[in-house]
């Protein structure tokens, strides 16, 4: 497969991820239930990119994340860039090809994300309760995502880990 096919494969992964995550998925699932794409792409990105080209896109990612789903621009690009130097670090150290790991990396990247923007939120504004918002999805949307991300390893080409 040519760089630019896998490029433009790529392209149209995240958008149709995005029409789901923000369009379609909402309309149908209840909230604690909804499932966060962009972190299932984040862990695959993690264990599967080259540095170079997953950082910028991780937090390209968490950036969209925030502009579309209204929360403080920049806590998901932080998170989801965290998220990427954590499972691009362990990654050499696994068999990045197993669907359990990916269902497992997925699960583990929702309580992360969750704990790292409360943090931020803590540390960075002024509102209280904000762990009242937060904290009774995370189980529920960790669960949601370590599913869809067995059923999303068929989609997301199963390709070598590439070179930086």
């Amino acid at each position: 497969m040519s760089p630019m096919v896998a490029l433009l494969n790529t392209i149209v992964l995240v958008m149709t991820g995005i029409i789901f995550q923000y369009v379609l998925i909402p309309a149908h699932i209840a909230d604690p239930f909804k499932p966060n794409l962009l972190i299932i792409l984040v862990v695959y990105i993690g264990f599967r990119s080259a540095f170079r080209v997953g950082a910028v896109s991780s937090f390209l990612l968490g950036l969209l994340h925030d502009s579309l789903s209204g929360t403080n621009f920049g806590l998901s690009g932080f998170s989801f860039l965290f998220i990427f130097f954590l499972y691009h670090e362990i990654a050499n150290r696994l068999y990045t090809r197993s669907r359990l790991l990916m269902m497992l990396g997925a699960f583990l990247a929702t309580f992360l994300h969750a704990f790292l923007s409360l943090v931020l939120l803590l540390m960075f504004s002024s509102s209280t309760g904000v762990y009242a918002s937060i904290l009774p999805s995370v189980l529920p949307q960790g669960l949601v995502n370590g599913v869809l991300s067995a059923c999303l390893f068929n989609v997301i080409p199963v390709t070598g880990r590439e070179k930086a």
